[in-house]
């Protein structure tokens, strides 16, 4: 929650080191000492003795931080749709399981990456730890109500639920299963519309026991999530190509060979570098709604407009003139649902996925000096867990039998439009051109191949994204035959299909304000 801070426990290894903000426990010792916090592993070699040093890090993370590297046309929604789906592959169930009923099987599972939506839905409504999420029936979410200010009334449904507690920052604070969720407020929103789409399905199902109906609503609602991530998300950041092998013919490089329902894991090398994609989408600043227009809904009032990284403006609950306005962050005109659309001028584009980061991350709060600095965080978290190089990476794919090009010394140097090496020393420069840190690698990929990821960065994204959905308890991957049925027709179903879905295709639900 501390911009992404963590603990790494890798398989094999130990306890690789703790960067702020790491995991606290969250059972008893004895249990805390029979699994560890999150099952990652190492896909690739160790980067060795190759792991640059602290001067020739900040040098690179000045030049990432200098300014964002524009547009190619990707709706800003999936930057922190990218962000739901990472917390739920790395949400760790036993934070709303009680302890004393975790069995060790249930254990490993709680600590591994699934995409089942735990999120979402904790443990589920028959566990105490979870029934909080619950409403009294046992079958919908809760969700919860805006309240007025800006001369608008408070509205239901259009917050978290919120409420708990006496004191005025417990009463802020979300009852959802997972707190980054409301770390700032598109992801919040991102999940508020999750748990629509969950209530939607659920009163389509008609009616039977409410253990019943609710376990066949949580399957549908996770493998049309699923089919969406394989479909529309995951095509949008990578290679489509390297996406359709994956899911076509298999795995080469990652927990190959393994029995389909084995416990899955994360390799780091997607934790710590290729899925820090996100990072270089973030806009500075949205046209969030129709009150704060033009630019005026900046990144650091949507982290004011949240409770886990800030105060809600100072209200009890999200203020109605901060609900998301949907069509300015996914594609509506181009998913067929007539005139949802707005003026290209509303629109938010994602930013490209490049070796740029937008300014406002160079100056995290809560930090000092180079650490208040994003890219210098990621590179140096690289560094603790010894992180294989892009060359090194390169050389694995290979021997696993991947076809992939290697980026010659002048692509890394020069990229397109990215960060600038201009100003390291020559021997900085000379010792990132060589032993290049896996994160900056990947995004010079997708920099030169149009802003989406492509060689190294697409194969680990794809083949983790594969192995996280084969071993989830609901999997598209096993379940072949699955085809969707809320979309437009049984092959298609994207995020705007499933926030049409969610908001019952009614634009003063997709936006509220107008």
């Amino acid at each position: 929650m501390e911009h992404g801070s963590e603990t790494y426990y890798v398989l094999g290894e130990g306890l690789l080191g703790e960067s702020r903000g790491g995991r606290e426990p969250t059972l008893a010792r004895a249990a805390e000492a029979a699994t560890p916090p999150f099952r990652f592993s190492r896909m690739g070699p160790k980067g060795g003795g190759k792991q640059i040093p602290e001067g020739t890090r900040k040098a690179l993370a000045d030049a990432m931080a200098a300014a964002g590297g524009g547009t190619v046309g990707l709706p800003s929604g999936f930057t922190y749709l990218g962000q739901f789906i990472d917390h739920d592959l790395t949400f760790d169930k036993t934070n709303v399981m009680l302890g004393d009923h975790v069995a060790p099987t249930a254990l490993l599972q709680a600590r591994s990456p699934s995409l089942d939506l735990d999120s979402l839905y904790g443990a589920g409504p028959a566990d105490p730890g979870s029934e909080q999420f619950y409403e009294t029936d046992g079958l919908h979410l809760k969700m919860g109500k805006t309240a007025a200010g800006d001369g608008l009334a408070s509205k239901d449904g259009f917050d978290l639920p919120r409420g708990a507690g006496s004191t005025v920052a417990a009463k802020r604070k979300a009852i959802i299963p997972d707190p980054r969720n409301d770390e700032n407020l598109a992801v919040a929103q991102t999940h508020l519309a999750m748990i629509r789409f969950h209530n939607r399905v659920v009163d389509t199902l008609g009616s039977g026991a409410a253990g019943t109906r609710f376990e066949r609503a949580r399957k549908r609602v996770t493998k049309h999530y699923q089919w969406m991530i394989r479909t529309d998300f995951l095509p949008r950041i990578c290679e489509a190509s390297v996406v359709n092998d994956v899911f076509t013919n298999g795995r080469k490089a990652f927990e190959v060979g393994v029995t389909p329902t084995d416990v899955p894991t994360m390799p780091i090398e997607f934790s710590v570098a290729a899925y820090r994609l996100g990072h270089s989408m973030i806009r500075g600043s949205y046209n969030w709604n129709k009150i704060f227009d033009d630019g005026f809904g900046t990144l650091d009032l949507l982290f004011t407009f949240s409770s886990t990284s800030g105060d809600l403006g100072g209200f009890p609950r999200l203020i109605s003139s901060w609900i998301a306005d949907f069509r300015r962050l996914y594609d509506f005109p181009g998913g067929g649902h007539g005139t949802l659309g707005v003026p290209a001028a509303k629109f938010n584009e994602a930013m490209r996925i490049d070796t740029r980061i937008v300014n406002p991350l160079q100056f995290l709060p809560g930090f000092s000096g180079v650490e208040a600095n994003l890219a210098f965080r990621n590179l140096t978290r690289a560094n603790m867990v010894r992180l294989a190089t892009g060359q090194q990476m390169v050389a694995f794919l290979r021997s696993k039998g991947v076809s992939i090009t290697k980026l010659t010394r002048a692509q890394l140097r020069d990229g397109d439009g990215g960060a600038s090496l201009e100003g390291l020393t020559r021997a900085q420069r000379d010792r990132v051109l060589t032993d290049t840190p896996l994160w900056f690698y990947i995004l010079r990929e997708s920099e030169l191949n149009g802003g989406k990821l492509t060689g190294v960065g697409a194969r680990i994204v794809a083949e983790t994204f594969h192995r996280a959905m084969e071993g989830s308890e609901h999997s598209i991957v096993r379940d072949t035959a699955f085809r969707p049925l809320l979309g437009p027709n049984n092959t298609t179903f994207r995020m705007t299909d499933l926030l049409f879905f969610a908001f019952e295709g009614k634009k003063s639900l997709l936006a509220p304000l107008g």
